[in-house]
């Protein structure tokens, strides 16, 4: 399994429930700072992480985001 935190800068209010949503997201609440929210992944290979993170960025609203992969 592959873990990841991805952090999202967005205006939106309810970016963090939107978050969660989608599939491979078990965790996101908003945060205070440079970043709106935090998401947490985890999913079987590497390549997901990307998918999920172009996802995000389709996401009205979304400015950026920035994903840290756990390393073991």
């Amino acid at each position: 399994m592959v873990r990841a935190v991805i952090l999202v800068k967005s205006p939106k209010k309810l970016i963090a429930a939107r978050l969660r949503k989608i599939k491979s997201i078990y965790d996101s609440f908003p945060v205070s700072g440079q970043f709106d929210a935090v998401a947490f992944v985890e999913v079987s290979d590497l390549v997901k992480i990307k998918q999920i993170t172009t996802e995000i960025q389709k996401i009205s609203g979304v400015e950026r985001t920035e994903t840290m992969i756990e390393v073991q």
